[in-house]
């Protein structure tokens, strides 16, 4: 049994750190599919500000309320889509500000605020690659450890369990 774990604690180890080498790529791709979208709703803001600044004084909240304040369905339906996008562009910036730092920072604020459809979209196109940097390798070794530190816990809580129940019917 001794050999198994050990073998098995070998394969968890250089696999846990493999993998967490590769996180960096999935957050750098990630960061760039947010900046993207970002670019976009700006983009298709733009036509909506000029209307805003050449007939409401530059104020596109006024704009989107007189969409919204239209008895016409289709017109108010647009003053909904142009909040939208508005609220999806203050959002985006938070996410680039957000991802504007470390990689242990970025890695938190992913963990903690990930946006499922971009998540989805960044993981369907990923390529791992391993990030060979400074950053990139303590990163990999101390996430590889800590998904190690995990598997020895249930590994070893395991063995304790199933000694315990062997302990009681030896009991019985």
């Amino acid at each position: 049994m001794g050999l198994i774990r050990g073998v098995l604690d070998r394969v968890v180890l250089v696999a846990a750190i493999l993998a967490a080498g590769c996180v960096p790529s999935f957050i750098a791709q990630y960061r760039q599919r947010v900046g993207g979208r970002l670019d976009q709703v700006l983009q298709d803001l733009i036509p909506f500000e000029q209307i805003a600044q050449r007939d409401f004084a530059g104020n596109l909240g006024a704009l989107i309320q007189h969409h919204r304040d239209s008895l016409d369905t289709s017109f108010h339906r647009e003053g909904v889509a142009i909040q939208q996008m508005v609220d999806a562009a203050a959002q985006l910036r938070e996410a680039v500000a957000a991802l504007d730092t470390n990689l242990y920072g970025q890695f938190a604020w992913l963990v903690l605020h990930p946006d499922p459809d971009l998540f989805r979209a960044t993981w369907s196109a990923w390529r791992p690659s391993f990030d060979l940097s400074l950053g990139g390798l303590a990163f990999a070794i101390l996430a590889g450890l800590a998904l190690w530190g995990l598997f020895l816990l249930i590994w070893y809580g395991a063995a304790a369990s199933v000694r315990r129940l062997r302990g009681a019917r030896a009991d019985a």
